[in-house]
């Protein structure tokens, strides 16, 4: 029998066959058409993306009501990024059952985490209410921060100031960022790739410190950078429950490009 409460989210979470989790496409535009982000295979320089259609997310809410959820939980990626959580709360509003729609301040396993938590409350019997909270606990613990080899892509995609952008590209920096308050920031500015992997190593220490902790180690066509810093955190983290390497998709090297790596900490159950 399937929890009382379902779990929504879309695809920049990047999990796959999680049980009582949905996922709703962020659609992928290229030229003339458009398609769900996991179907997309182009070229990310030539590509833009686009929220849901509400559609999508009625049609979605509709099917969990009618297989006998009592209500869901959607959880979603940053607001200040997408269009997405607008696109789930418009449909909220006509769902047969009662739908908490969660903006997660965050994306890929920043988002991520905050899925399986609500899954598994989801799955102990939680309630609506309780199954929310979770989700809202687990956003404010988990902590995102990645490299990327240059900002071009998020200058382009209007994600990141564009003087920051001008700057690191003239000086051909290798930039650092993390997500505050939902916005990608530019953390720090670094001469060399290997340096500000360096960082971004000891910036994921410092955000674990000494507790018991998860951390997803993703990455955009960059599988060896991304297990060789999986292994290294291995050896750093005391606290260290469990660990994942995660390739993201379209609508991050759309707006990122190849190369990316990125670190989420979060507190483990």
């Amino acid at each position: 029998m399937p929890p009382a409460v379902a779990v929504v989210t879309d695809s920049t979470a990047y999990l796959t066959d999680v049980p009582g989790v949905r996922s709703v496409p962020v659609q992928v535009i290229y030229g003339d058409e458009s398609c769900d982000e996991w179907d997309f295979s182009g070229d990310f320089a030539l590509a833009s993306t686009s929220r849901p259609a509400p559609a999508r997310f009625a049609a979605c809410y509709a099917e969990l009501a009618a297989a006998g959820a009592a209500g869901v939980v959607s959880i979603h990626l940053s607001g200040e990024l997408s269009g997405t959580v607008e696109s789930a709360r418009v449909a909220a509003k006509e769902a047969p059952v009662p739908v908490e729609v969660i903006d997660s301040r965050s994306i890929a396993m920043g988002l991520g985490y905050p899925v399986l938590a609500a899954a598994r409350a989801a799955a102990a019997g939680g309630t609506l209410e309780s199954v929310a909270a979770v989700a809202r606990e687990r956003a404010a613990q988990t902590r995102t921060f990645f490299y990327v080899d240059s900002l071009e892509y998020i200058r382009r995609g209007g994600r990141i100031g564009t003087a920051a952008s001008l700057v690191g590209s003239a000086l051909m920096i290798k930039p650092l960022l993390h997500l505050v308050d939902g916005r990608i920031s530019l953390l720090e500015k670094v001469r060399t790739a290997s340096r500000a992997i360096a960082h971004l190593e000891d910036l994921a220490v410092r955000a674990a410190g000494d507790r018991a902790v998860e951390i997803a180690v993703q990455h955009l066509a960059a599988p060896d950078r991304a297990a060789s810093l999986a292994e290294r955190l291995a050896k750093r983290l005391p606290g260290l429950v469990r660990s994942r390497v995660v390739e993201v998709g379209a609508v991050i090297g759309v707006h990122v490009g190849p190369g990316m790596l990125g670190l989420t900490v979060t507190s483990a159950d």
